[in-house]
């Protein structure tokens, strides 16, 4: 039976990995049919090199999770489907991108609207409003790209430090000897 919370926001969920969804749909999707995409639409946050993910379906209703305060995503690029229910309410709405997430001073508000999805740049502040009647499962794909994480984490601004992980991890590789490009000394040629 799946254990985890989808993330630290999120009460009410699954994680994916834990149904063994990973590598028989989520790795499948993200290779053939999203990276294709996010190449053309974020090629400044590793759109084509996208080589990992997390995946979790979360679900809001009353007495539960109404909503989501203003956060940004452990991702390079989020996928976000409103795999619906009946709910009213409950759109979606993003600020600037990189700032501090308390309070989102301007912000442009979407209608999340069932079996719909909405790309976008995990670092961009965004949130959930409340909904006011019913139930909303989401599916949400944190897609990750580890040419931009080894530089740089996202979260931290820091260069990471590697740990071992199960599964993708947070989308962090170590370059293994093996992977490392053979160099030829030019001026030994000529």
């Amino acid at each position: 039976m799946p254990k985890g919370r989808p993330n630290t926001m999120n009460n009410y969920g699954v994680l994916l990995n834990e149904l063994g969804m990973d590598e028989t749909f989520i790795t499948p999707l993200r290779e053939k049919y999203l990276r294709p995409i996010t190449a053309l639409l974020y090629p400044d946050l590793g759109g084509a090199s996208l080589d990992s993910h997390k995946a979790f379906v979360v679900k809001y209703s009353l007495h539960e999770d109404l909503d989501l305060s203003s956060h940004y995503d452990n991702a390079e690029v989020t996928l976000n489907v409103s795999l619906g229910k009946d709910f009213t309410e409950g759109n979606l709405y993003f600020g600037d991108f990189s700032q501090d997430p308390m309070p989102v001073p301007k912000y442009i508000e979407i209608e999340h609207v069932g079996a719909q999805g909405l790309l976008h740049r995990g670092g961009q502040i965004h949130g959930a409003l409340p909904i006011a009647s019913g139930e909303r499962w989401n599916l949400i794909i944190w897609m990750r790209s580890s040419t931009i994480r080894n530089k740089l984490c996202p979260m931290c601004n820091q260069k990471p430090e590697l740990v071992e992980a199960e599964g993708f991890g947070d989308g962090f590789t170590e370059i293994l000897e093996d992977d490392v490009p053979e160099t030829v000394n030019l001026c030994s040629l000529l």
